[in-house]
C-alpha cells in the first residue's frame, strides 16, 4: 500500500508520547512539525534517531513561513532562516521542507518573483542534498490557490523544488479537485489529507481548529485523492490534522483513526478511477458490504432481572422462542425482531453485566459473508473477538464496538438456514405472555457516549461497513445539550443514532456516568400500526412515558392535524412529526433498570427522520419520570 505519513501536531502529547502512537498505528513517516520539536528538550539528531528506531522516516519538517515576495533585508533574513532550517533537517535525517505561501503583510505579489525566490531557495538546498516542497495556505496573501503555487513551481523550474498539496487548502475555498489531474505527479513533493465538517467561518479558524480525518466531515476528500492518484503520484499520503479535541484526546486511537481513514479514502479513491490494488499499491480488502439488518440485540443481566426483563418483553408481545443448548440463554421473538436475554454467570455478557449492570452487550448484523466481513474488519484496525464454544454451539464471528460491546457478523444464508434452531433447540421456558403487539422489525439503535467519541465510530461504521452519515445535529436536553448524528445503511435496514455529550447533567451523560462507559441506550422497534401497539403495551401493563399536554397544543398549531388524530395521538402518549417525504410517530417506555429503554415507531411514507423536533420533548418527559422515580425511593 501507499506509504502513510501523519504530522506530529495532529496528536496529544510530547514528541516521544506521538511518535510511540504513530508508530503503533502503522504510519511509515511523520511530519515533524516545528513547534512539537523546539518544545521537546533533545536535540534534532536525537529526535531523528527515536523516529528511527521505532521505523519511523521523518518525511518533512514543516511549516516554513513567510519566505516569497519579501523586500530586503526581509528577503535576506528569509534565506539565513531557510540556512539554520537545513540544518535541522539533515540532523533530523530528512530532506524535504515543508514552505508555505507567504502571509507576511510586506510580501509583494507576482508569479515571476515568488518562482525566482522559490528557485533560489531550492539550489541552496540542493547544493546540501535536500528539497523544497511549497504549498498555496488557503489565506495566502497573494497564493492561495494550487493552481498558482503550481504555475510558480513550473516556472522556477528547479528539480529541488516540488508542489504540496493539501486537500484541507484546495477544498476548503471551493476549487475544483479536477485541476489537479494535469500536474505531473513527480513534481508533487508530498501530499497531505485532512476533512472537515461544513462550517461558515474564515478559513484561518476552521483550519486551525475543526480539521478531521478523511471520512469525518463533509469535504470531497476521495474525489481529491483520485484527482491526486490519476497524476501517478507515488509518494507519502499524509495527515495533518489540526483539531483541539484530537488534541486533547487518547494520541493512540486518533492515529489509529487516522490510519483507518487513510485506508478507507484510498480505497475509495483507487475504485472511483478503476485502479488495480496490486499495480497501483492501494489498499487489497473485501468490498464494504453494508448489513442487511439488526438480526438480533443481546442483553446482560442477571438472574434476578432476567426475570424481570423477559416480564418486560412479554409486554412488548414478544414470545418465548428457544432456549440456549447449554448457557442460561432465551430467545424472543416478534415479527422480524429477535431479543436474547443471557443470563450467564460467567463469560463476556456476565464481565459485560459486572461492568455495566443491566445492558445491551451485543448486536448481531446480518451480512452476506461474515468472514469476508471480518477480514475488511481486522484490516481497518477493528479488534476481533472470541471466546470458547462448546460441542454442539455456533461460532459467529464478531468485533468490538461502542464501549467494549460486541458486534456478531451473522451471514444472511446462515440466518436464514436454521442458525437459530441449532443455537436455541431447548422449548422455551413457560412465561406467560401477551399477544403479538404488532412489533415488525428492529429500526434503529441508539449508542451513547462522549461527544469526544463520536467522530470515530462514525468513522469506524462507514468505513468497515460502509454506512452513510446524516448531517449532525444538537438536541436540547434539560441538563445541557446533546449532538446527534445517524450512520446508517442506504436502504434504512440498519440505523444506529450516535449521541454524545459533555455535560453529565443530561440523560445522555447520567447514562454514561452510571453506566461505566459508552452503550446502547434505547432501541426502536418499527410497528405495523403504533395505535393498536399502544392500545397492547398499555393492555399488557407496559409503563408508557408521560407526554404533556402542551405538546399537543403546540403539534395542533404547527401542523393543523385533523382534530380525531390529534386526539388519538394526546390518548396514546404518541408524539408526531412530518416532513415533505412523509411522517413519523413515535412512543416510548420507561427505563429498565435506570439504564435502557424502548421505543415503538411507525414510519408513514417515506420518512428518514427521528423525530428530532420531538426530542427535547421526550427528554424532559424523561427527566421528569426519573426525578420522580428518585422521589419515590427516598
Amino acid at each position: 500500500m501507499r506509504k502513510t505519513s501523519i504530522a506530529t501536531v495532529s496528536l496529544s502529547g510530547d514528541l516521544r508520547d506521538k511518535l510511540d502512537a504513530i508508530a503503533r498505528a502503522g504510519y511509515d513517516g511523520v511530519e515533524i512539525f516545528e513547534n512539537d520539536f523546539l518544545a521537546f528538550p533533545a536535540g534534532a539528531a536525537e529526535v531523528g534517531r527515536m523516529a528511527a528506531e521505532r521505523g519511523l522516516a521523518v518525511t518533512v519538517f514543516q511549516p516554513f513561513r513567510d519566505f516569497e515576495g519579501l523586500p530586503e533585508p526581509l528577503r535576506g533574513r528569509a534565506f539565513e532562516r531557510a540556512e539554520r532550517k537545513f540544518d535541522v533537517m539533515q540532523a533530523l535525517g530528512t530532506d524535504l521542507m515543508l514552505v508555505c505561501s507567504s502571509v507576511h503583510a510586506e510580501a509583494r505579489g507576482g508569479i515571476d518573483r515568488a518562482a525566482a525566490d522559490l528557485r533560489e531557495l531550492a539550489e541552496r538546498a540542493a547544493a546540501r542534498g535536500l528539497r523544497i516542497g511549497f504549498e498555496a495556505l488557503a489565506w495566502g496573501r497573494h497564493v492561495s490557490d494550487h493552481r498558482d503555487a503550481w504555475e510558480i513551481v513550473r516556472r522556477a523550474d528547479h528539480p529541488a523544488l516540488g508542489l504540496v498539496l493539501d486537500s484541507f487548502h484546495t477544498l476548503a475555498r471551493g476549487l475544483d479537485p479536477e485541476t489537479i489531474r494535469s500536474i505531473p505527479g513527480d513534481r508533487i513533493f508530498l501530499v497531505q489529507l485532512a476533512d472537515a465538517p461544513l462550517l461558515q467561518m474564515d478559513l484561518l479558524s476552521w483550519s486551525r481548529h475543526f480539521r478531521t480525518m478523511p471520512g469525518q466531515g463533509g469535504l470531497a476528500v476521495p474525489q481529491f485523492v483520485a484527482a491526486v492518484l490519476a497524476t501517478g503520484y507515488r509518494g507519502y499520503l499524509s495527515l495533518e490534522i489540526f483539531n483541539d479535541q484530537f488534541r486533547a484526546g487518547s494520541a493512540r486511537a486518533v492515529a489509529t483513526d487516522g490510519r483507518r481513514s487513510l485506508i478507507s479514502v484510498l480505497e475509495q479513491a483507487g475504485r472511483a478511477e478503476g485502479l488495480d490494488p496490486d499495480k497501483d499499491d492501494l489498499p487489497s480488502l473485501p468490498p464494504s458490504d453494508p448489513p442487511r439488518g439488526v438480526e438480533f440485540i443481546e442483553f446482560a443481566v442477571d438472574s434476578e432481572r432476567a426475570g424481570k426483563l423477559a416480564s418486560l418483553f412479554a409486554g412488548l408481545g414478544f414470545r418465548p422462542a428457544g432456549r440456549h443448548v447449554s448457557k442460561r440463554v432465551e430467545r424472543w421473538q416478534q415479527g422480524a425482531v429477535n431479543l436474547v436475554i443471557n443470563a450467564e454467570d460467567e463469560g463476556f455478557a456476565h464481565a459485560s453485566y459486572l461492568t455495566h449492570g443491566s445492558s445491551v452487550c451485543a448486536l448481531g448484523l446480518r451480512v452476506a459473508d461474515a468472514e469476508a466481513a471480518l477480514a475488511r474488519a481486522r484490516a481497518l484496525f477493528a479488534e476481533p473477538f472470541s471466546q470458547p464454544v462448546a460441542a454442539g454451539e455456533v461460532e459467529l464471528p464478531a468485533i468490538r464496538g461502542v464501549g467494549g460491546s460486541l458486534l456478531y457478523l451473522v451471514d444472511e444464508a446462515a440466518a436464514e438456514g436454521g442458525l437459530w434452531e441449532r443455537e436455541f433447540p431447548k422449548p422455551a421456558a413457560d412465561t406467560a405472555t401477551a399477544a403479538d403487539a404488532g412489533l415488525l422489525a428492529v429500526d434503529h439503535v441508539s449508542q451513547s457516549m462522549e461527544y469526544d467519541e463520536m467522530l470515530s465510530w462514525a468513522l469506524f461504521y462507514t468505513a468497515i461497513f460502509g454506512m452513510e452519515r446524516t448531517p449532525e445535529q444538537d438536541i436540547a436536553d434539560p441538563g445541557g445539550l446533546v449532538r446527534s448524528q445517524v450512520v446508517q445503511t442506504a436502504d434504512g435496514a440498519v440505523r444506529i443514532p450516535l449521541n454524545g455529550t459533555r455535560s453529565h447533567r443530561t440523560m445522555a451523560g447520567r447514562f454514561l456516568s452510571e453506566f461505566f462507559g459508552s452503550g446502547v441506550q434505547h432501541i426502536a422497534f418499527r410497528a405495523r400500526d403504533i395505535f393498536a401497539t399502544a392500545e397492547a403495551l398499555r393492555a399488557n401493563g407496559v409503563a408508557l412515558l408521560a407526554i404533556p399536554e402542551n405538546y399537543y397544543d403546540d403539534l395542533d398549531a404547527r401542523f393543523g392535524l385533523d382534530a380525531e388524530l390529534l386526539e388519538r395521538l394526546r390518548g396514546a402518549g404518541i408524539l408526531y412529526d412530518r416532513d415533505a417525504e412523509g411522517e413519523y410517530l413515535q412512543l416510548f417506555t420507561e427505563a429498565f433498570d435506570d439504564r435502557f429503554f424502548f421505543e415503538v415507531v411507525e414510519r408513514r411514507g417515506a420518512h428518514r427522520g427521528f423525530g428530532a423536533a420531538n426530542a427535547p420533548i421526550r427528554l424532559a418527559a424523561q427527566a421528569r419520570s426519573a426525578a420522580t422515580s428518585a422521589d419515590a425511593l427516598e
